[in-house]
């Protein structure tokens, strides 16, 4: 009995040696992901998306509520595009509800889908996860 629990012990130990090595890999490494770097509009439409409490129904990348579509290429999705936005933001529609945004808004808003469409497509059937659990993505603007 006490050599089983030693073994135990002995196993749990290098298991969560192997877990911290691991974690202290991925965590501590100096790799960044591509930065993003958001126009006054976008930040502004950013801010409105935010305080407007879009990502409760809506997803960015998958990421938010589903009661709504994703948005995260609505501007270069065919057959939709600024106007697209534009005219449900105002309107409503089934279950969103009317916001009365001035126009101004209306283009912040359309900024921020547009350089967040800029990033890349989601989903993204070409991801590549690698064996360390980095995943590397095309992004649109990449050639």
């Amino acid at each position: 009995m006490e050599n089983n629990t030693q073994k135990n012990i002995l196993v749990i130990t290098i298991l969560v040696t192997i877990f911290s090595i691991y974690n202290l890999s991925i965590y501590t490494s100096n790799k960044k992901g591509k930065v993003i770097q958001l126009s006054e509009n976008a930040i502004q439409g950013e801010v409105l998306w935010q305080n407007n409490n879009c990502w409760s129904c809506h997803q960015l990348y998958g990421l938010g509520g589903y009661l709504g579509p994703d948005l995260t290429n609505i501007y270069s999705t065919q057959n939709k595009g600024p106007l697209y936005i534009k005219s449900f933001l105002n309107s409503g529609i089934k279950a969103m509800p009317k916001f009365n945004f001035s126009e101004q808004e209306k283009e912040a808003l359309v900024s921020f889908l547009q350089q967040v469409d800029s990033t890349g497509f989601y989903p993204n059937t070409n991801a590549i996860i690698k064996p360390n659990g980095w995943v590397d993505i095309k992004y649109k603007n990449e050639k």
